[in-house]
């Protein structure tokens, strides 16, 4: 669409596909290849007699090498798209508390919508004409669409459904079982990331240290979708987490569909 080539830079953010097997809890041997052999770290316990060994796993080596299908070369995984209440509210968290920037944005009143873009780049590079921010914005990998629609930021309490286990939206007050899960950030120390993230009063859904996976963290936004924290290198846990947990112990691995 754009003749423009791809942006030659380098995002700190990564989207992060978590696969989870139904009614399977991680055992020792799945941890430990999350965690680097180093980490003072007690492994999660097995709280089934379901072991992951008996799971057959589908083969997807063919899946990391050769080249792109033709016509695909240029293809970009340019964005995704989530619903929030409050645009301000939304910008303050990715902008302020991530550190992305708002790359361009959209007012269309005559759909009642606006949609706005944001992505971790530098903000010398977004150009000032609309024309050139529009083709940067398409052509950069991982950004983040936050849709507002017209009086959503009126309605009381969360309005939107976060795909985890979650009952708003839903006729009967009963939880779905969601598809959607999170997106995810990398950053160079999930430690040092998570007691900022306190200070600035961001809601945990695991603290680094909680659960049986160590080394990695899930905050909320304002609408309650899940942002995963992963360093950049080595997974390695700390002995005490911004929330005071320590590195020993915990439960396993949690469906967070359910």
């Amino acid at each position: 669409f754009f003749s423009q080539p791809l942006h030659p830079r380098t995002l700190t953010m990564r989207f992060v596909s978590t696969v989870a097997v139904a009614a399977v809890a991680l055992t020792s041997s799945t941890v430990s290849s999350f965690v680097s052999p180093s980490s003072s770290i007690i492994k999660a316990s097995t709280t089934t007699n379901l072991k992951m060994s008996e799971v057959e796993q589908p083969d997807v080596s063919a899946y990391m090498s050769g080249a792109r299908p033709e016509g695909t070369e240029e293809y970009v995984m340019q964005q995704t798209m989530v619903r929030v209440k409050d645009p301000k509210a939304s910008l303050d968290f990715y902008c302020n508390v991530l550190g992305f920037k708002l790359l361009m944005y959209k007012e269309l009143p005559q759909w009642k919508f606006n949609v706005y873009f944001v992505a971790p780049v530098d903000a010398s590079t977004i150009p000032e004409e609309e024309d050139k921010r529009w083709a940067m914005c398409m052509n950069t990998p991982g950004c983040l669409e936050l849709t507002w629609n017209y009086g959503s930021e009126t309605e009381e309490g969360l309005v939107y459904n976060t795909g985890n286990a979650d009952a708003t939206g839903t006729s009967n007050g009963e939880k779905v079982k969601g598809g959607f899960g999170h997106i995810g950030i990398t950053v160079p120390n999930v430690y040092r990331a998570c007691e900022r993230f306190k200070e600035m009063g961001v809601e945990f859904h695991k603290s680094p240290n909680a659960g049986g996976m160590k080394g990695l963290a899930f905050i909320k936004d304002p609408d309650g979708y899940l942002v995963e924290v992963l360093p950049q290198g080595k997974m390695e846990a700390e002995p005490i987490d911004c929330m005071g947990v320590p590195a020993e112990g915990g439960e396993g691995y949690k469906d967070n569909s359910k």
